[in-house]
């Protein structure tokens, strides 16, 4: 009887127990909040107030914006006809990213934050003592972004001082022009600049090879053993030949061994291979005479081939080019602004308000539940 009745108080006192855990209900949130609202108000109002004052306190930060259209590339009539220059159509422009994305990325290169800092003397502005921190610093205040419809290149600018803000980011357009005019940046420039290099490397070896047959002499016998119809043929497969190799070693540099482009120019250096020792082998072994001369006769006819080939393309890169322009035009001019952009008062004193109101809410919770269940 007595195990009974001590069981049955236990059970009424565990149920006791589970009632006062019970969760707690929104009424009673709602309560501990309403018991203290004067207070909450009270205290959002006095954190609103501080964080406007706070903001007031902040020194103004002027934004300037300038909008950049970047020269446009497109496919000219120029560029279509590389094709009919057989190997070397296409030689010195793959791989290349986002014109776009390259003009950002000069922009935003340590060349040009240098000169930015050197001449707006921003390491006294940003009081910085190290040029590594003030390129960082630019960088933050510099947002440079690009706009995926329309393509321009938008530029930002950060500064106490709304001149220098506007100064600042019309100088990175300045800047840009200068890099481009330095570097190859577009597909023609960087066609222009590879072909104009390698003009100069097969004028130079054309002159050796024309050296070297006027010293040999003339042959009679040449006439019969090389025809020049067949000279010529010899000396433009083996242009193509080297024109195939270079492509190769280019492609090389941006593309896999096993990439199906890699594999189509391997095969075509090697069909390229095969013609021109079929070719060699067909014909007749001259006289050690004609042999020297014949030799040299064909290195002056290659390096002749190859000079032709270059010249076309690179005066064919020089038109594409100037059909560019790299033009860089300038859609909106930065200006200094005449309101400044942060601190946005309005913002800081609501968040204020708002976190205030939070942890005394949360104040009057903790309250209201002590109040309810005393330890």
């Amino acid at each position: 009887m007595n195990d009974a009745n001590s069981k049955a108080s236990t059970r009424d006192s565990s149920s006791s127990w589970d009632d006062e855990d019970d969760g707690i209900s929104l009424s009673e949130l709602a309560g501990a909040i309403l018991g203290q609202w004067k207070i909450i108000l009270a205290g959002s109002v006095l954190a609103g107030a501080a964080g406007l004052g706070a903001a007031s306190l902040m020194k103004p930060v002027f934004t300037a914006r300038t909008v950049v259209m970047p020269p446009q590339q497109q496919q000219s009539s120029a560029a279509a006809a590389l094709g009919s220059l057989g190997a070397l159509a296409g030689l010195a422009g793959g791989g290349i990213k986002s014109p776009v994305d390259q003009y950002i990325a000069l922009m935003q290169s340590a060349t040009v934050s240098d000169r930015l800092i050197d001449r707006f003397k921003l390491m006294e502005v940003y009081e910085e003592e190290f040029r590594s921190v003030a390129r960082k610093t630019l960088l933050t205040k510099a947002i440079i972004t690009a706009g995926k419809k329309d393509g321009l290149i938008v530029v930002e600018v950060d500064d106490h001082d709304p001149k220098r803000a506007a100064d600042i980011a019309n100088a990175y357009v300045d800047e840009l022009r200068l890099m481009t005019n330095t570097l190859a940046v577009s597909e023609a420039q960087q066609r222009r600049r590879f072909f104009e290099q390698q003009l100069e490397v097969t004028k130079k070896r054309l002159t050796e090879a024309q050296v070297a047959l006027q010293e040999s002499g003339f042959s009679a016998g040449v006439l019969r053993a090389e025809p020049k119809a067949a000279a010529d043929g010899y000396a433009r497969l083996r242009a193509e030949v080297t024109a195939a190799e270079v492509r190769l070693q280019t492609m090389r540099r941006t593309l896999a061994d096993s990439a199906p482009e890699m594999q189509q120019q391997q095969a075509q250096l090697e069909a390229l291979r095969s013609e021109l020792a079929k070719l060699e082998q067909r014909e007749a072994a001259p006289s050690s005479k004609d042999a020297g001369y014949i030799g040299r006769y064909r290195d002056y006819k290659y390096q002749e081939t190859l000079f032709d080939l270059y010249a076309k393309q690179f005066e064919l890169a020089r038109l594409d080019e100037s059909r560019e322009g790299g033009l860089i035009q300038v859609v909106d001019v930065a200006t200094a602004p005449d309101r400044k952009s942060k601190p946005k008062r309005a913002m800081y004193a609501l968040g204020a308000a708002v976190l205030a109101g939070l942890l005394l809410s949360v104040r009057a919770v903790v309250i209201g539940l002590r109040a309810r269940r005393p330890l």
